[in-house]
């Protein structure tokens, strides 16, 4: 354990487990329905329904991780093409279903791809998507449960 994240537990309610490692995660209890997020880093984030203010739902952290992890799969190819201060914003979009479950997640990965002719834009976006299915870790977890689609600079893929 770091010395940040035993300062910050001292502070917080947070209990240590003996099986903290990396990877781990926790969330602690801060009310009804809401809870503070940790990694074993000690960074953190509040999770709640979708009337507390300031809290993500648990919904919105699984778009987050997917959007997330598209977003770093495919950041470093994009980069190679674009130049590392290339602006790219990704998007999940999905509500769950009457079952309670998310059986459909849209990812956009908007970027301006206008500098690039046809074959170049057509190769960039190809590669790109290789790098998410071969990269994004959360996305290869949930495939078979959810149904993701994702569409890069307009174009779906």
């Amino acid at each position: 354990m770091t010395t940040r994240l035993e300062a910050y537990m001292t502070e917080h309610a947070h209990q240590v487990s003996d099986r903290i490692g990396p990877g781990s995660v926790s969330v602690t209890r801060t009310g009804q329905r809401t809870f503070e997020g940790m990694n074993e880093r000690g960074s953190t984030v509040l999770i709640g329904p979708a009337e507390a203010e300031g809290h993500f739902t648990p919904g919105e952290l699984l778009k987050l991780a997917l959007a997330g992890c598209a977003g770093m799969s495919a950041d470093r190819v994009a980069a190679r093409r674009l130049g590392d201060d290339f602006a790219m914003t990704v998007w999940a979009h999905g509500t769950s279903d009457s079952d309670n479950r998310y059986s459909r997640v849209d990812e956009e990965l908007l970027l301006d791809l206008s500098s690039l002719d046809e074959a170049e834009r057509a190769k960039l976006i190809e590669v790109m998507v290789k790098a998410i299915d071969r990269s994004c870790t959360v996305a290869r977890s949930v495939h078979g449960s959810i149904d993701l689609e994702t569409t890069i600079d307009g174009t779906p893929v």
